[in-house]
């Protein structure tokens, strides 16, 4: 049984919202391989960018276009000569190396997840 039990209030300060990527880069400045993403999480938020480690298993021309889950109320996060936005949510594979976490049906940018 898990321990560490939340209510849904708590739940809810985590703003997560679905974006869809406009631009990938790479990220030759960070320590781990990793890309800079551009997101629009549509115009609530609009454009958010964002680090993240997915060099394994993405290559950057199949990242513009893709939607993708983040949380888009963490303060900024300077990594290198980059600042980072937001996160973008994934998963570790059996590896360790990231898993974006998606949506298998297309939805409205800055969508809230619930």
């Amino acid at each position: 049984m898990l321990e560490n039990l939340i209510s849904y209030d708590d739940f809810m300060k985590v703003d997560v919202r679905v974006g869809t990527i406009v631009e990938a880069l790479d990220f030759p400045e960070a320590r781990k391989p990793a890309y800079k993403l551009t997101i629009d999480f549509g115009p609530e938020i609009g454009l958010r960018k964002s680090s993240v480690q997915i060099t394994k298993h993405y290559k950057l021309s199949e990242l513009a276009g893709r939607q993708v889950l983040g949380v888009v109320n963490f303060p900024k996060k300077q990594i290198g000569p980059f600042m980072s936005e937001c996160l973008t949510l994934g998963a570790p594979d059996s590896e360790g190396a990231v898993v974006l976490l998606n949506i298998d049906k297309p939805v409205p940018n800055g969508a809230r997840m619930f």
